[in-house]
């Protein structure tokens, strides 16, 4: 494998790493993907973590802590570099910012429909969770509704 990087995201990053999701399919509409990465890289206790070879993002992953749990989002490996354990690198990084920052516990989010992913994390020692997930909208004016 080439040389590998890994580190925190800038905001000179923003625009790859949001294409990035997109090209995923980790964004929805009623998602605002440049204000959650602007949130991140800006946070005391979060950060958008990049993985890089030949000057190209791979792959990426926004930690959070929130104090009590830490948190990953938005993990996501290139597709024409899949297979290169680039998606298990990104998990050891986020593992090792948040146990940096003293977080007992790190939680992810895999959506119902995305079998891969939830076979991805199972593959790397992850387990399914015990807790119901529930939700509600805290900003009444969304350009798209919800999904109900």
């Amino acid at each position: 494998m080439p040389d590998v990087t890994t580190r925190e995201a800038t905001a000179a990053d923003r625009d790859r790493v949001v294409a990035l999701w997109h090209d995923c399919g980790l964004t929805r509409p009623w998602n605002a993907p440049v204000a959650d990465f602007d949130r991140a890289v800006d946070g005391p206790t979060s950060a958008v973590l990049v993985r890089e070879t030949a000057g190209d993002v791979v792959a990426s992953a926004m930690v959070g802590y929130d104090g009590h749990r830490g948190w990953v989002y938005y993990v996501s490996v290139d597709p024409n570099h899949r297979g290169g354990g680039h998606g298990a690198g990104i998990m050891a990084a986020a593992e090792d910012w948040l146990r940096a920052l003293g977080a007992p516990k790190l939680q992810l989010m895999v959506r119902a429909d995305n079998g891969i992913a939830a076979g991805f994390y199972e593959a790397i020692g992850y387990e399914p969770g015990q807790s119901q997930f529930f939700a509600t909208w805290l900003q009444p004016n969304r350009a798209v509704d919800p999904p109900q």
